[in-house]
């Protein structure tokens, strides 16, 4: 005779996925505030007004936390209703205004996030390949927004590599960054700036 299955609760299971998504909110704004390294399991479980070991067992380790992190970056990422907007697009500056838009959007909605991440980067063991891993979907959007330029008119004078490299110097999180959070430029002014930079450059 099989042995019955285990009963799970569904009001235990959303209780604990309201704790796992408290304990990740808490865990980015502080790695985004003091960074990655000055934040301990402690330090989130007090935040989240839980116990350390409850930390543990609903996520596990602040490496663990952080690659939770990572996950939900990717998940949450709205580019590819921003990109399939921009394949619609016919002059190359109405698709540099779109690229804009979009990635500041998904820069400023996001910014917490970016923050966590970028703080925990130079102390992390695989920060290099955590960077790549978070940042490939959005390369291979701005490789694609760089072919639909090439096919306008009138197209960059550069190759598609060299022209998805300098979108993704104006355009990545590290360009926004650099803009807002170590030059004190408003997030209107930098998109305003990006765009006739980028137009400047390229058209």
């Amino acid at each position: 005779m099989p042995s019955p299955r285990p009963y799970v609760s569904p009001l235990r299971e959303r209780a604990a996925a309201r704790t796992r998504a408290l304990i990740l909110r808490r865990a980015t704004e502080l790695f985004a505030e003091r960074g990655y390294a000055r934040v301990t399991v402690a330090d989130i479980a007090s935040s989240a007004g839980v116990a350390s070991k409850t930390v543990f067992a609903s996520v596990g380790s602040k490496g663990d936390i952080l690659d939770r992190i990572v996950e939900q970056g990717e998940a949450d990422s709205d580019y590819e209703r921003s990109l399939a907007e921009l394949l619609t697009l016919h002059t190359p500056q109405s698709v540099l205004r779109q690229l804009a838009r979009g990635t500041r959007s998904g820069n400023e909605g996001r910014f917490t996030v970016h923050e966590a991440i970028h703080k925990a980067l130079p102390v992390h063991d695989n920060g290099e390949a955590l960077w790549e891993r978070y940042t490939a979907a959005y390369r291979d959007a701005l490789l694609t927004a760089a072919r639909h330029l090439h096919a306008l008119t009138p197209s960059p004078s550069y190759t598609v590599e060299q022209t998805a490299g300098l979108l993704w110097f104006w355009f990545s999180p590290s360009g926004w960054r650099t803009l807002v959070v170590e030059n004190g430029f408003t997030w209107d002014d930098a998109e305003d700036l990006l765009y006739r930079t980028a137009v400047a450059t390229l058209c």
